[in-house]
């Protein structure tokens, strides 16, 4: 039973990070900021995030009752699945498995609470469970959650990834991220997106951000002095490196959630016709020449 002790328990969850590498944690990452600024840091944003969640749920209580009720009764009773959301199911979960058995042979499970990580479970589910009431709200709730896959993929953070293929892994994980909601998308149905004009989702997606950051990941990466979603010290790659980098980045990833998931969701439904034109030429008969 000793193998199953506390400290081996800890040891699997963020024994193997290296804190020689920069911006993986340690206590030199841990005491980047004063205690007094990351406090002061912490009760300003968690106060933003929990005001953002209350208004954003009294407004979509009033919004949203109507539309949740109608989405459901567009549903057909009978449980449809198609191969290809299977298939997706499928590739989604094998490649999230490698990457929780990548966190435990290099003993570092903890970055599974990394948002990525969290977002892709989310697509799991959403990919797994039948429509409901649960399923829309996660839906519109990821849709605006995907900032952080382009961030990881415009300024990837992969100088511990050092096994074979993790970090293939890591870029293809990444651009599922992309994936899942866009063949959502196209089902519709309860995988339809809140109106364009519609904030209230995004703004409410902000508001979980900044609690789970400023509370839970923050919290933990002080007890572990692991560098969990870069609460701790900036990473390498950040442009805006230095004390006040995570007001820049609350303050550019506010923007970025507001609008990077109606960017998708344009994108996608401007798309659509382009595509189906493409489709329908392809398929006219070719006219016999004399």
């Amino acid at each position: 039973m000793s193998r199953y002790s506390l400290h081996n328990l800890l040891d699997w969850m963020y024994g193997g990070v290296d804190p020689s590498f920069a911006g993986n944690g340690g206590p030199e990452c841990a005491a980047f900021l004063s205690g007094q600024q990351r406090f002061v840091e912490s009760l300003v944003f968690l106060s933003v995030g929990v005001a953002e969640i209350l208004l954003s749920l009294w407004k979509l209580r009033q919004l949203h009752c109507k539309e949740l009720e109608a989405q459901l009764l567009q549903q057909p009773r009978a449980k449809q699945e198609s191969l290809g959301k299977n298939l997706l199911l499928v590739a989604l979960c094998l490649i999230f498995g490698l990457e929780v058995g990548f966190k435990f042979a290099t003993r570092t499970v903890i970055y599974l609470l990394n948002p990525c990580h969290v977002v892709t479970v989310m697509q799991i589910f959403l990919l797994a469970c039948p429509p409901c009431r649960v399923a829309m709200i996660l839906f519109r709730l990821q849709m605006h959650m995907l900032n952080g896959a382009l961030l990881a993929l415009l300024f990837p953070v992969v100088n511990t990834r050092l096994l074979p293929f993790e970090m293939e892994i890591y870029y293809i994980q990444h651009v599922m991220l992309y994936v899942v909601p866009i063949y959502l998308l196209r089902k519709g149905g309860i995988y339809t997106p809140e109106p364009l004009s519609n904030f209230w989702w995004a703004l409410l997606s902000t508001g979980f951000m900044f609690v789970y950051h400023f509370s839970i990941l923050q919290i933990l990466g002080l007890v572990t002095e692991v560098n969990l979603n870069n609460m701790l010290c900036p990473a390498i790659s950040d442009p805006f490196y230095g004390r006040w980098y995570r007001i820049w980045a609350s303050g550019h990833q506010t923007v970025m959630t507001m609008t990077h998931g109606k960017l998708v969701i344009l994108l996608f439904y401007s798309a659509v016709p382009i595509f189906k034109c493409s489709v329908d030429l392809l398929r006219l008969p070719a006219k016999k020449i004399d």
